[in-house]
């Protein structure tokens, strides 16, 4: 293990929990040892192990296994069009989004990112004196999240193999956490979203990116197209024939686009209606919830905005039919956790 991780681990183990039975951990040479069931976490290389199954009911339907196996094949996204940290801090920037976050989150954050694949977003907001710990199920992924770390010395960026449904943190543990396209690819959402929840601190917040009932019809359309020609139409999706992206990079988009083998949509009216169910406050929606109110790139991300009543709500979210298709059919919704403590 290295020194960097090695200290991680030493500075964070109060905030660390047993995804098995909620104990304390210990650190143990290159192990972490549960103090209340003995489990042992084995770490044999820079990444932190600490992934437990989860213990349902086969009438659930866990998807988790053939999720992991799918991603473990097909990593996405792939990192081959960046040759260091200056390539990717340039092209993330690019994005609206993600320059609003690097901008408007303030140093010294302490960040989850569920489900960071192959860790890009981690890396790159790790840069600017922020603790970024991207977890995910999938080993291939994270090596990649892992190996471009430490080519690049990015010493304030940590990564874990871990289920969401069974977090290796203690609650009230992240001023910000981040799931984006995550929950819509496992059994439960709503339960995935709820266990993240409690991982915010009092008065810190949580995002969410989830794909959309109505932004992925014509998805759902060219999936099914593609499907019964064997492939012979992905030109019919402007990303897999654009030669100014790679070729690898082409591959990751289409396999996870159009072969993952399972999604949910959701809306953000449903949204609203699960962050009433945990008593957090709605903060802000892309796209917005009152129509032709664009998002802008002076855009204030934690200033709270109104949800709009439920007829303008219904417009917004018509209105994804279409313009949600292009970027795979995504809406965000970032809230915030009641409570007294400072962030």
């Amino acid at each position: 293990m290295r020194e960097n991780e090695r200290g991680f681990l030493n500075s964070n183990i109060e905030n660390l929990a047993c995804p098995r039975c909620r104990g304390k951990l210990k650190l143990s040479r290159e192990n972490l040892v549960c103090q209340s069931c003995h489990q042992d976490y084995h770490t044999p290389d820079n990444i932190i192990r600490l992934f437990w199954p989860n213990e349902w009911e086969a009438s659930k339907g866990d998807v988790t296994e053939k999720i992991k196996a799918f991603y473990e094949e097909t990593p996405f996204p792939d990192y081959d069009e960046y040759d260091n940290i200056g390539s990717l801090i340039e092209k993330s920037r690019r994005g609206i989004f993600a320059k609003l976050l690097d901008d408007q989150i303030p140093f010294g954050t302490r960040i989850l990112e569920c489900g960071c694949g192959t860790g890009q977003l981690t890396n790159f907001l790790s840069v600017a004196n922020r603790t970024v710990i991207g977890t995910d199920i999938c080993l291939n992924s994270l090596q990649m999240a892992q190996d471009f770390k430490e080519c690049n010395e990015l010493n304030n960026a940590f990564f874990i193999q871990m289920n969401l449904f069974r977090p290796c943190f203690q609650p009230n543990s992240f001023d910000l956490v981040i799931s984006n396209g995550v929950l819509h690819h496992t059994s439960d959402p709503f339960l995935g979203f709820k266990t993240l929840s409690e991982l915010v601190k009092p008065r810190g917040y949580i995002l969410i990116g989830l794909y959309h009932k109505h932004g992925r019809i014509f998805t759902d359309i060219r999936r099914f197209l593609f499907k019964i020609s064997r492939d012979k139409l992905k030109f019919m999706d402007r990303r897999t024939i654009n030669k100014n992206i790679s070729e690898s990079k082409r591959n990751s988009w289409f396999n996870d686009q159009y072969k993952n083998p399972h999604e949910s949509k959701h809306t953000i009216g449903e949204v609203l209606q699960w962050l009433k169910d945990i008593g957090f406050t709605f903060v802000k929606s892309i796209p917005k919830t009152v129509p032709f109110e664009g998002f802008r790139e002076t855009e204030k991300l934690f200033k709270p905005d109104k949800p709009g009543n439920k007829l303008a709500r219904s417009m917004v979210e018509f209105s994804k039919i279409f313009t949600g298709s292009g970027e795979g059919g995504f809406f965000i919704i970032i809230a915030k956790k009641p409570g007294s403590s400072p962030t």
